[in-house]
C-alpha cells in the first residue's frame, strides 16, 4: 500500500528557512587558513585556530610534553614563533592567570599538529584559542610538526613568518632589546624574611620569585637598567639574582654593567637561564648562538666531578662558549656537550643554564636556590 504524505505549503517555507539557517551557520563555522613562511622559502600551510593577525619572528620548537600555559607565558620565548612537537596541544585548556609564568603570553606565534578545543581539567578557565584570540597570538594547526621540526634541526633556527591574507616582511627579535621590553618598569619588594636578595628583572619566570619566598627571603625585583649600585638608588641586600629571559645577552648592556659592579664588591650572586649568560660576559667570558637552542623539559645535564644527571626545563637559543677567568663549569649538557652553568672558584659566584624553578618540568635542581643560600651566608 502506498502512502502519499502531503506536506503543507507552510511546512515547506519553514523547512526551507531552516534549510538556510544551517547553511549559513555551516559556512560561518569554516576553519581560516594561514601560512607558515620560513626565510628559506619552505611554505606549510595550516588551520587557524588563534588571532587572525600576521606575524613575524625566529621560529624553533620544542619537544616538551606538558605544561604549555606556563611555557607560553615565560618571557624567554619573546619574539619567538614556537613549534610544538607533542601532538596534542589545548586537552587541558588554559588556568586562571595566578597558575601562569607571566602577565601575558609572550610567544609571537604557536604552530601545533592537532589543536584540542574541548579541554578537560579542574582548573581550566578557557580554551587554548580563545586565550590566544584574547592576547593576539596567532596559532597555526599544521599536520607534520614532526617533517617541520626536523627541518629546524638540520637547518638551524630561522626567521619565519605567520601569514594570512596580507604579507609581512621577516624580521629577526634577536637584534632587538627583547629584555627591555618584558623587564618590570618598577621597583618591586614582595615578602619579608632575614635574608635580602635582587632579582635582577630580564624577563623574570613567577615562580623564581615563589621559590625564594618559600624559604624564607625578602625580594626585591628590579628594572633590568636599574642603577643598582648608584649612591642615589642603592639600599642594602645580601645576594642578587639575575633571572632568565629573552635574546642575545650581548644587547643587556646595561644589566652586565650592574653585575660587573656587584662581582667587584663581591656580592653573592646566582644566574638563571640568561642570566647565566650575563654572568659569563660580565666575568670576561663569551656567548654564542646555538643551531636550534634548548627548549623543553627534558634536558640532561651532569653535574661535573659527578655521575649524577638531572633532567631539567630549558628555554633558550644562547649559550656560553668561553668561561670567565677563575670559573669552571658546573653543569654540561648530556646531549650535546654545551656548558649549563658555572661556579667561579673561590667566590659565591655560580649560575645555570636551566631553570631549578622548573614550572613546567621536573623540579629536581630546585636543590640549587638552597645551596647559593648558604653559600650566601
Amino acid at each position: 500500500m502506498n502512502v502519499q504524505l502531503m506536506q503543507h505549503p507552510s511546512a515547506l517555507t519553514h523547512l526551507d528557512e531552516l534549510d538556510s539557517a544551517l547553511l549559513s551557520e555551516t559556512l560561518a563555522i569554516q576553519p581560516t587558513y594561514g601560512t607558515l613562511v620560513l626565510e628559506d622559502g619552505t611554505i606549510f600551510e595550516g588551520r587557524s585556530f588563534g588571532y587572525e593577525g600576521a606575524v613575524a619572528g625566529e621560529v624553533v620548537f620544542s619537544t616538551g610534553m606538558v605544561g604549555y600555559p606556563e611555557a607560553f607565558t615565560d618571557a624567554s620565548f619573546s619574539g619567538q614563533i614556537l613549534i610544538m612537537t607533542y601532538p596534542l596541544i589545548g586537552n587541558y585548556g588554559v588556568p586562571v592567570q595566578h597558575y601562569w609564568e607571566g602577565e601575558r603570553v609572550h610567544i609571537a606565534g604557536l604552530v601545533v599538529s592537532e589543536y584540542v578545543d574541548t579541554p578537560s581539567h579542574a582548573q581550566n578557565a578557557m580554551t587554548l584559542s580563545t586565550w590566544l584570540k584574547q592576547q593576539h597570538v596567532p596559532a597555526l594547526e599544521i599536520k607534520d610538526t614532526r617533517r617541520l621540526a626536523q627541518h629546524i634541526r638540520t637547518h638551524g633556527a630561522m626567521l619565519g613568518k605567520i601569514v594570512f591574507t596580507k604579507d609581512i616582511p621577516f624580521h629577526d627579535p634577536n637584534l632587538d632589546n627583547l629584555v627591555a621590553q618584558v623587564s618590570t618598569p618598577s621597583v618591586m619588594q614582595i615578602g619579608e624574611g632575614d635574608k635580602h636578595i635582587v632579582v635582577l628583572d630580564c624577563g623574570t619566570k613567577y615562580n623564581i620569585v615563589r621559590c625564594l619566598l618559600q624559604r624564607g627571603v625578602r625580594v626585591t625585583v628590579i628594572p633590568w637598567d636599574y642603577p643598582l649600585f648608584d649612591e642615589q638608588h642603592t639600599f642594602d641586600f645580601d645576594g642578587l639574582l639575575i633571572s632568565n629571559g629573552p635574546g642575545d645577552p650581548k644587547i643587556a648592556i646595561a644589566a652586565i654593567e650592574t653585575i660587573k659592579q656587584a662581582l667587584e664588591r663581591k656580592v653573592p650572586t646566582l644566574g638563571i637561564c640568561l642570566g647565566n649568560q650575563l654572568l659569563t660576559l660580565a666575568a670576561g667570558g663569551d656567548t654564542y648562538k646555538l643551531k636550534f637552542g634548548h627548549r623543553s623539559q627534558n634536558q640532561p645535564c651532569i653535574l661535573q666531578g659527578t655521575q649524577r644527571c638531572y633532567i631539567t626545563t630549558q628555554n633558550h637559543g644562547f649559550a656560553v662558549g668561553t668561561l670567565p677567568p677563575d670559573f669552571q663549569p658546573w653543569f654540561i649538557n648530556a646531549n650535546d656537550g654545551s656548558n649549563e652553568g658555572i661556579m667561579h672558584a673561590s667566590e659565591p659566584f655560580m649560575s645555570v643554564q636551566f631553570h631549578p624553578e622548573a614550572n613546567p618540568g621536573p623540579s629536581d635542581t630546585e636543590w640549587v636556590f638552597d645551596y647559593f643560600l648558604e653559600r650566601m651566608a
